[in-house]
């Protein structure tokens, strides 16, 4: 039998906290295999930490929710989010599924031109837009979605040097009832910004207008406030088409879906608070139904889905380093991972498996990772059983913006890995390396001997 590690006893303070309607958690299920292959596999051949991406999960969710959408309303299409993980891989996989790319950056633009999008169908968002980047966007035939007055000048500019049309909507910010509102972005609905836009647009006679674009914000728990921006975007289509004599082609109710994720401070976990898509579906698509289009000339309604669809895709595979107890008595579990990788710990209280057998006995602790910084907490409060330098961890859930978020800080960046739907494992992304980090740096040769 082998003998186990001692540690010296310690008075602790018992705080139950607070329960929720369920009481408090008593038992716990180690998380040993992803997709069917082996944590502990995984992690002896493309090291610690790791992050794991399941493509039977991706599609998965994909399907899913176009099947939400597309047996309530005739016409919807779905455009991936690269800013929510723009690893060329998980790109391909939305793409293969019949997915167009959503971008917000001349970089994620070239990524997506890159990864055989056709131009018509990169709509290209966002409130920067170079010249070169937009020439590039009018010259693909893209859809270019006008963020302030000043880019619709630039287009209309940009439209004589070129002697083409753009293909332009224009993004709208509104009062669904989420307070703070998103106002930064786009032309204001209440105050009739929006609507001058598209007058101008017309009037101009430089670009051709064929669609309407919100984002009203991110983690949405209410389906009521789609159904608001519907009714308002719809509005504006009918203004457009019986006093601009032109007809909108699409509406783009952008992103902000949540996972099930339990955002940080929540009573209940996500998994019972979130709305699913179907439950968005019914609130847009009603909201479309009704607004006195024609069978044949309801808009195409357009959704830049990105969390909803890859969050629960992805795992943070880490080891314990270290165990202590703290001033207060607290146990401190120190992981080889931190903020650097989990960006998203600073919203979410993500759920952590350990990834092997352990004993019954658990403790509340704090999560710590490897960084020289406070403020590297990946959990400020868990319940676990105990956990031993050595012992492997799966962070769930991490699909979403931590692989576009995370930071070369003091570590460097880990690999990261796909589980195709056969069970294999293939690298998508190497781990970094000194000569990696370094290689744009310059060295001033005044600056190159030194004399210890």
């Amino acid at each position: 039998m082998k003998k186990m590690l001692y540690e010296s006893p310690s008075i602790q303070k018992l705080n139950g906290g607070m329960m929720n309607k369920f009481g408090t958690r008593t038992e716990y299920e180690p998380v040993k295999q992803i997709d069917g292959v082996a944590v502990q596999t995984m992690m002896a051949q493309y090291g610690s930490p790791l992050f794991v991406l399941s493509e039977r999960t991706i599609r998965r969710n994909y399907q899913n929710a176009v099947r939400a959408f597309k047996t309530r309303y005739p016409k919807v299409q779905f455009a991936w989010s690269y800013k929510t993980n723009y690893l060329n891989a998980v790109c391909k996989i939305f793409h293969q599924e019949g997915s167009w790319a959503e971008v917000v950056s001349g970089f994620e633009y070239r990524k997506a031109i890159g990864n055989g999008v056709p131009g018509n169908k990169i709509i290209f968002n966002g409130p920067e837009k170079t010249n070169e980047e937009l020439e590039l966007a009018v010259n693909n035939g893209s859809l270019i979605h006008i963020d302030h007055f000043d880019e619709l000048y630039q287009l209309i500019i940009l439209s004589d040097q070129l002697n083409k049309k753009p293909r332009v909507a224009i993004r709208v910010n509104m009062d669904t009832g989420i307070y703070p509102m998103w106002d930064r972005f786009g032309f204001n609905y209440e105050n009739g910004q929006a609507f001058s836009a598209l007058s101008k647009i017309v009037a101009s006679g430089k670009m051709e207008l064929i669609g309407l674009h919100c984002h009203i914000g991110t983690f949405m728990l209410s389906t009521d406030a789609y159904a608001t921006a519907v009714k308002k975007l719809g509005d504006l289509a009918w203004k457009c088409k019986t006093q601009l004599n032109t007809s909108i082609q699409y509406i783009d109710l952008g992103g902000g879906f949540p996972s099930a994720n339990t955002l940080r401070g929540s009573f209940l976990p996500g998994t019972d608070n979130v709305p699913s898509v179907d439950e968005f579906a019914e609130a847009i698509t009603n909201g479309l139904l009704q607004l006195g289009f024609g069978a044949d000339e309801l808009p195409l309604l357009i959704l830049e889905s990105g969390r909803v669809l890859i969050d629960d895709a992805g795992y943070l595979l880490a080891s314990v380093i270290a165990n202590k107890r703290l001033s207060d008595g607290r146990r401190a579990t120190i992981l080889d991972a931190g903020v650097n990788l989990l960006f998203t710990s600073f919203w979410y209280d993500h759920k952590i498996s350990p990834a092997q057998d352990f004993t019954q006995h658990s403790e509340d602790m704090v999560l710590y990772g490897p960084l020289c910084m406070n403020i590297d907490v990946i959990r400020q409060s868990i319940n676990l059983p105990i956990l031993n330098r050595g012992d492997k961890v799966v962070v769930h859930k991490v699909g979403a913006y931590n692989m576009t978020q995370w930071m070369q800080f003091i570590q460097m960046r880990p690999n990261v890995i796909l589980i195709d739907e056969q069970g294999q494992t293939h690298l998508v992304r190497a781990a970094e390396n000194l000569q990696y980090v370094e290689q744009p740096e310059r060295m001033p040769e005044h600056l190159k001997p030194i004399d210890l």
